[in-house]
């Protein structure tokens, strides 16, 4: 009896070991990821692509369409929330803009815009984030739009200076949705690199001769594309919302989403979608369930 007694002792050691990875079986020395924790960013491309009257969309303008989205966002991060017990809160949503717009009321409103949700929240958070979120993204286009001065977006730059600071937390899901039309274009920040840039304009993708089927044939032998921004961002899921295509070229946004394709491919970056400005009825499923992580 002795003996058996010592042999179940010693295969309850051993499976303590692999388990938590040590001899005393306390579970406090092993290191746990809560991978259920949730860290959204909303990159907003304010140039003038949300010009109501230079691309104006009578269906329903981009700008409008925007704020949906961004409402669509903070219904699947509320959602994810809920689905989760109090004790385990440890998530956080914000808004960035790159580079900031000269109107000093924008820096009150992403700090207003960045919330954070731990064990200490209280009940009626949720429904203070709704009202943000329903209410400061419009009054951010509205000041971009009255003040005429579209300042652009240099997503690029975000992405090699900013994002890992910005976007990207340890132990958890990291995503960033990106509002942008697919065209990318900063003048502090154009250049090439061989015949990769960092800029991607419709002028562009006309002089590359990108106007027929070929054109995926025609980047890869060409080695066209967007200039590395970053080497390893494989910790990053992202969304680019709003893809719209200038008229003139069928094949147009079939270029756009091959540049941001391989960029991303480079960047080791393996979660993530590229969805052309569909009304927000349409796209709202799609952000509720890239959030939600169930496929």
């Amino acid at each position: 009896m002795k003996k058996i007694f010592y042999l179940l002792m010693i295969v309850s050691l051993v499976s303590c070991y692999k388990e938590n990875g040590n001899l005393s079986g306390d579970k406090k020395d092993s290191v746990i990821i809560d991978s259920d924790n949730i860290n959204v960013s909303i990159l907003i491309d304010l140039s003038d692509r949300i010009d109501p009257k230079k691309n104006s969309n009578p269906t329903m303008e981009y700008f409008q369409r925007d704020t949906e989205y961004i409402k669509a966002i903070e219904k699947g991060f509320l959602n994810h929330i809920k689905s989760k017990k109090i004790i385990t809160y440890d998530d956080q949503m914000q808004v960035f803009f790159n580079p900031e717009p000269s109107d000093p009321k924008m820096n009150e409103f992403t700090q207003q815009l960045k919330v954070s949700f731990d064990k200490n929240i209280t009940k009626d958070y949720f429904t203070t984030v709704e009202k943000r979120y329903s209410e400061l993204p419009l009054s951010i286009y509205q000041s971009a739009i009255h003040d005429g001065d579209y300042i652009g977006s240099d997503i690029w730059e975000f992405f090699r200076n900013k994002v890992k600071d910005y976007c990207i937390k340890d132990d958890r899901r990291n995503i960033l949705f990106i509002l942008t039309d697919g065209y990318m274009y900063h003048k502090d920040s154009k250049f090439s690199q061989e015949k990769k840039t960092s800029y991607l304009t419709s002028k562009l993708i006309k002089s590359n001769n990108l106007t027929d089927s070929n054109f995926k044939t025609t980047i890869e032998k060409n080695k066209l594309g967007f200039v590395k921004a970053n080497e390893n961002l494989s910790n990053l899921e992202v969304i680019v919302l709003g893809i719209n295509p200038e008229k003139g070229n069928p094949f147009e946004e079939g270029v756009i989403k091959e540049y941001w394709e391989n960029w991303f491919k480079e960047m080791k970056i393996k979660n993530y979608q590229l969805k052309s400005a569909d009304l927000p009825s349409n796209l709202e499923p799609i952000i509720l369930k890239a959030i939600s992580g169930k496929n």
